[in-house]
């Protein structure tokens, strides 16, 4: 009786909804990773990018309802394909965790880009400013008051940074993190004494897709040390999923880290120098 059972289920057919369902789902995840190597590698523009990404998000979609329908015809008929349905989920699993948890975040965090520590005269794009606001681009321009206020009710840490270090001890602070951090520097111009502001522009990636984010950052002289102000933007989208207020609080962290470590560094004191005896005194 079981070699009969046995034969009767091996000639049973696989299921059409088991096998589109996987079809899609590894259609999906070929479409994702050639999207994200498209920005990375700079073959498409991010928008482009993102069009292709949500495509291969929405068969991911499509291959989870076929799945489901699937497990239902094999109940019914008694079918084969549950290996396909199983591979199918895992594959969609993988692909849309991360996205559905950047939906979190969208639906939770305000819908801005622009994020500084001074919001009333914040730094200003130079030499990158030649790149925003043209072909879709954010503009160079703060995102303005009404920004501002979503900022400071979502991320009220993000303040200026007071050292009582010199602006040059300052700089060469932030331009070692910055270098550290693997950011593409722009431009960087030391502060010249003594009211000059020293000035940095590099450009970061977002973790996943790359997207280009810019950052300026200004290190002014004060009376009592110095003072760093930050703003880090993303050069497309209206929406920046926190990516800009974690790459700000993560520095301002860094930089008073570092500048402790300056502070608390013993200074060596030159050594007194020995007089010889004078000939004939021993």
């Amino acid at each position: 009786m079981a070699r009969r059972f046995s034969a009767r289920y091996q000639i049973e057919p696989f299921s059409a909804l088991a096998t589109w369902a996987r079809r899609l789902a590894v259609f999906s995840a070929v479409a994702t990773v050639v999207s994200v190597a498209a920005v990375r590698f700079g073959i498409l523009e991010s928008k482009p990018a993102l069009a292709t990404l949500l495509g291969a998000l929405a068969c991911a979609g499509l291959s989870v309802l076929l799945a489901f329908a699937g497990l239902v015809a094999l109940w019914r008929d008694g079918s084969r394909g549950i290996g396909r349905i199983l591979t199918a989920l895992l594959l969609n699993v993988l692909i849309l965790a991360y996205p559905a948890f950047l939906a979190v975040r969208y639906r939770n965090l305000p819908p801005i880009h622009d994020i500084t520590t001074d919001p009333v005269n914040p730094p200003h794009f130079e030499a990158l400013a030649r790149l925003r606001g043209t072909d879709g681009a954010n503009s160079a321009v703060y995102a303005g008051l009404y920004s501002a206020e979503q900022q400071r009710v979502a991320y009220p840490a993000i303040e200026p940074v007071e050292l009582d270090l010199t602006a040059q001890q300052a700089f060469d602070i932030v331009r070692r993190l910055v270098t550290r951090r693997k950011w593409l520097m722009i431009d960087e111009r030391p502060p010249q004494p003594p009211r000059q502001p020293g000035h940095i522009e590099a450009v970061a990636r977002t973790p996943v897709m790359g997207f280009r984010e810019d950052i300026v950052i200004r290190i002014m002289p004060t009376e009592d040390g110095s003072r760093i102000d930050i703003r880090s933007s993303s050069r497309y989208f209206e929406h920046d999923l926190g990516s800009n207020a974690a790459r700000v609080s993560s520095l301002i962290d860094d930089i008073n880290i570092a500048a402790e470590n300056v502070v608390d560094k013993p200074v060596k004191e030159p050594p007194v120098p020995v007089k010889p005896p004078a000939k004939g005194k021993r």
